[in-house]
């Protein structure tokens, strides 16, 4: 037989590896999976789960950019569909059977298949002789039965994603349930959080054209912006994006916005795309502040995004759009956990509000913080171009933003160590291996 799957080096794998997993592990997928580039992708399907599974994947964000094609018929549809046709970047094949039916299957459709096309097999046998015998013959990877949407996404991401490469970096969406909430403001000071306690680069994304305000929380005025990177995406490199970035601190940069009101800006989904793409493989995290309307791109960029955080007021019209919004989410991203719902600027004085709990139960899904109204330390911070930690960094709502920051880099807060005393810690601090 002609071996003309293009597989993958799996040398090493035991069967451990193969076994179906679901619950925590599959949602730890889902963070590790990357987006597909733009490749065929058909499915040849032996049952009607495995091929609602391969529809729901095909929804997919981070399979926006392939097209996805599913048939019946398994191996067999498969064979008498690529004798007249080209068979695609990925075929997706599920064999039910024995191991000799999964083998035969394979060697039939290695007969039709060119070369570089990946193969990802789907079956019911748990045997470590298969899978070492189907990576013999080239098959990129085995599942088995049944497969959760999360399980193929991370199985085509692996495929066409070299797991050597630096990652690309995480893309935090930020958009309140309203204007004026308060959304822009957590955007700012959760990214300089990461950056300042995790010491990783982070870009703020200021799409807030018209009336953004990253560049005044940050004290900056930058000549260029987001807009130049928006309007030159056919010549955005690392090279351009270092001149149009502003850089605030050692780890933070702003895309700022120009706050042009005489300007008509027209912005497409692709060209947010773009951007956003070239700055990811730049830096770990980017942080996208979005204005408060519903446009093709904005939408767009919500989507696609890692992490989406609301920032809620409690008043009537913010629990209806955020309900809104989270509905809609749950629809459009379900292979991606719910976003984060942050209840800010709680507790107005003379002001009546829905309770939390009010607000909570509304929307079936628990506020990921609360911050308490401070209209004197917000204001001052603002005033100041400063972020609220600078200020006082042992405020409640520091230490909020600050297990939101945890939270939304998967990373725990760092163990509190034992207090030493004065006299050994002035000795550590002189050791060279103490920070």
């Amino acid at each position: 037989m002609a071996h003309a799957f293009a597989g993958q080096d799996t040398s090493g794998t035991d069967l451990a590896s193969i076994e179906p997993d679901h619950g925590p592990a599959e949602a730890a997928s889902s963070e590790t999976a990357r987006p597909v580039p733009r490749i065929s992708i058909q499915a040849f399907c032996d049952s009607e789960a495995f091929a609602q599974a391969v529809q729901v994947t095909a929804e997919d964000r981070r399979l926006a950019k392939a097209h996805v094609s599913v048939h019946m018929g398994g191996a067999t549809a498969a064979v008498l569909h690529y004798q007249d046709s080209p068979t695609p970047n990925l075929i997706v094949l599920e064999i039910n059977g024995s191991s000799e039916d999964v083998l035969a299957g394979l060697d039939s459709l290695a007969e039709c298949c060119d070369a570089g096309t990946k193969v990802i097999a789907v079956g019911r046998m748990n045997d470590v002789v298969l899978y070492r015998e189907l990576l013999r013959r080239g098959v990129g990877e085995y599942l088995i039965a049944p497969v959760s949407p999360i399980q193929l996404i991370e199985s085509i991401s692996n495929l066409y994603n070299d797991p050597e490469a630096d990652p690309i970096g995480k893309v935090i969406a930020f958009i309140g349930g309203k204007g004026g909430v308060g959304s822009s403001t957590l955007c700012h000071n959760l990214a300089w959080m990461i950056s300042e306690t995790l010491r990783s680069n982070v870009v703020i994304a200021d799409f807030d054209l018209a009336f953004g305000t990253t560049g005044l929380d940050f004290n900056h005025d930058p000549v260029q912006g987001i807009a130049d990177a928006l309007t030159a995406i056919d010549r955005l490199d690392e090279v351009l994006l270092d001149r149009l970035l502003t850089k605030c601190t050692d780890y933070l940069s702003i895309f700022a916005a120009p706050v042009a009101v005489d300007r008509d800006f027209e912005i497409s989904p692709d060209a947010c795309d773009a951007v956003v793409d070239v700055v990811r493989q730049s830096v770990p995290y980017v942080a996208l502040d979005l204005p408060h309307n519903w446009s093709s791109w904005n939408k767009h960029m919500l989507l696609q995004a890692d992490e989406i955080v609301i920032t809620a007021t409690p008043d009537l019209a913010c629990l209806r759009n955020t309900k809104n919004l989270i509905d809609f989410l749950k629809q459009t991203r379900a292979n991606d956990a719910p976003p984060l719902v942050v209840l800010n600027m709680v507790g107005m004085p003379r002001r009546p509000e829905i309770s939390v709990e009010d607000f909570t139960g509304g929307l079936e899904l628990q506020a990921a913080g609360v911050i308490e109204f401070d209209a004197e330390a917000f204001g001052h911070a603002a005033n100041n171009g400063q972020m609220l930690a600078e200020r006082d960094s042992k405020s409640s709502a520091v230490q909020l933003m600050q297990e939101l920051a945890n939270r939304l880099t998967h990373r725990r807060e760092l163990a509190s160590e034992p207090k030493r005393s004065g006299a050994i810690q002035a000795l550590l601090e002189k050791l060279p291996f103490t920070r």
